[in-house]
């Protein structure tokens, strides 16, 4: 794997400190301790996995930007996410017992106002959250299942704010003002689960139907249903991972494997939230009655290469917002093979 391809917690533990109140917190102390609980619940688990046998068996990443979507710069402004997979092996289906197969994912995000120079009077507050969260997945009676927990560090702390204005300026343009990073959303640290069930439908040979439903509780709390298709068969066999912002989904298995082939997806949900850290009540906000979010992407795969492109529409989250958005979504890769002496199917 490429150097520029690495995006961890353990360089996100080097730049990002918490403060707490009885002290700091490193990121990277966080990251030890989870990827030690990954072994930890391998030895402990009812089904005796012998923790020799674990190792990585995937890796996927997304990145989505508001300004491949509609060009601007505001709302879910700009995310990164990125799950490495591990287990003994994996034979193209889902375990039918948790902690088989687990997820160590890493989160960045940036929320932001319409204008970030001179944010408007009942907007939402400038926000950068940083998290880290350990999932399984695994079937039952035909229901895939996608269960974990997450820490959130919300925050200047995060340096979010720092990195965004940095990069403006390197872009030349208008970075975040004082004022909005004064007025942004203060520290605090976020524990929270989500669960996930889902059921595939097969239609015909290449197409299907998965209609899932959701639940989260954390720095947000909500619930959620909806439905994606596919027409192709590229995940068919995959461990499909569901990005928080937009809903898309993206692929940690067999990448590099076969000969290719592009898959065409459409997925729709809505969600009703009770509680959101990003939009405060004490500064007015009232969030809708609903949070609707309508996605398509393609995922393709040639022998050099594989990727994802796709786009989100995104609804309003709360009544004062002064418009809905589009968000873009793209992961590229250009050498999908990386070779390892542990398993040769990690990838880029």
């Amino acid at each position: 794997m490429r150097a520029e391809d690495w995006f961890d917690a353990r360089q996100a533990g080097r730049q990002v400190t918490l403060k707490l109140r009885n002290g700091n917190i490193h990121m990277r102390g966080f990251y030890i301790a989870v990827k030690a609980a990954i072994v930890s619940i391998a030895v402990f688990a009812p089904f005796h996995v012998n923790a020799q046998n674990i190792v990585q068996l995937g890796y996927g990443r997304l990145v989505n930007n508001d300004f491949l979507g509609d060009f601007k710069d505001r709302g879910q402004t700009g995310s990164y996410v990125s799950s490495r997979i591990y287990g003994k092996a994996w034979g193209e289906s889902l375990p039918t017992r948790a902690c088989e197969i687990l997820e160590f994912r890493v989160q960045a995000d940036i929320k932001a106002p319409e204008n970030l120079v001179n944010a408007a009077a009942g907007d939402r507050p400038f926000a950068g959250s940083v998290a880290l969260g350990l999932h399984t997945h695994y079937e039952q009676r035909g229901i895939e299942i996608a269960m974990g927990s997450e820490l959130f560090a919300v925050g200047p702390n995060t340096r979010l704010d720092q990195f965004q204005t940095a990069l403006h300026d390197a872009l030349g343009v208008a970075p975040p003002s004082q004022s909005t990073r004064d007025a942004q959303v203060g520290n605090k640290i976020y524990p929270g689960v989500v669960v996930e069930f889902g059921k595939p439908f097969a239609l015909d040979s290449r197409s299907q139907v998965r209609p899932f439903v959701e639940a989260r509780a954390g720095v947000e709390t909500l619930v959620r249903g909806g439905v994606d298709f596919e027409i192709g068969r590229m995940t068919r066999g995959d461990l499909m991972v569901r990005d928080g912002i937009t809903g898309q989904r993206y692929r940690t298995m067999g990448l590099g494997s076969g000969s290719g082939g592009v898959s065409f997806v459409v997925g729709f949900d809505t969600a009703i939230v009770s509680e959101s850290a990003y939009l405060p009540s004490s500064q007015g906000l009232v969030l809708t009655d609903r949070r609707d979010r309508v996605r398509a992407g393609m995922h393709w795969q040639r022998k050099k290469g594989h990727g994802f492109v796709g786009i989100t529409y995104l609804g309003r989250e709360f009544k004062s917002q002064a418009s809905d958005q589009l968000v873009g979504s793209v992961r590229l890769a250009l050498k999908c093979l990386r070779h390892s002496s542990h398993n040769p199917k990690v990838h880029s």
